[in-house]
């Protein structure tokens, strides 16, 4: 078993996250890059590194030090829309801990990192002090998303209930301390 090293993000693992971020939402989202809602992923620097309240988690495979999986959090709540109105105001910007860009590359999956990396964005959360709620939301359709934070946290909202069980996003609350 691999010996993973988890470790904020620093400047020289930018170009590896990236990398790690866009795979995924090309591979797994099938979407590809969409300016409204990956500029974190073009510009990671200025979306987690900036702040003192964000951050920016990678874990590095020891045998080449490349960058194999990512975990963020930022202070910033639902937006509505697209996100229902509800949400924005139960999870407002500034106090909700939002968790973003949990991905591990698929040949790396199965090992423990996306557990790995929540837990400590958990603790950075905790540690600043000033979020009340730690937020994320997921795409069902990935394999083995919702199942994993299925066993985080609680369902806040399934947008499949209103859509006649069409593809649409599930939203979660991880509790802050576990």
């Amino acid at each position: 078993m691999r010996d993973y090293s988890i470790r904020a993000a620093s400047p020289d693992d930018l170009d590896g996250a990236r990398a790690v971020m866009l795979d995924t939402v090309y591979r797994d989202f099938g979407t590809g890059y969409v300016p409204r809602w990956h500029a974190d992923v073009i510009d990671p620097a200025a979306a987690y590194l900036a702040s003192p309240r964000h951050t920016l988690l990678v874990a590095v495979d020891p045998h080449d030090n490349g960058v194999v999986a990512t975990a963020a959090l930022d202070s910033r709540g639902p937006a509505h829309p697209p996100n229902p109105r509800h949400l924005a105001e139960r999870y407002p910007s500034g106090v909700t801990a939002q968790l973003r860009r949990v991905y591990v590359r698929p040949e790396h999956r199965r090992r423990g990192l996306a557990g790995r990396l929540v837990e400590e964005l958990l603790a950075f959360a905790a540690g600043d002090g000033g979020y009340r709620a730690v937020y994320l939301h997921t795409d069902p359709n990935v394999p083995g998303a919702e199942a994993f934070w299925r066993s985080r946290g609680k369902v806040v909202h399934d947008e499949r209930e209103e859509s006649k069980g069409a593809s649409g996003v599930v939203h979660f609350e991880i509790p802050m301390e576990r």
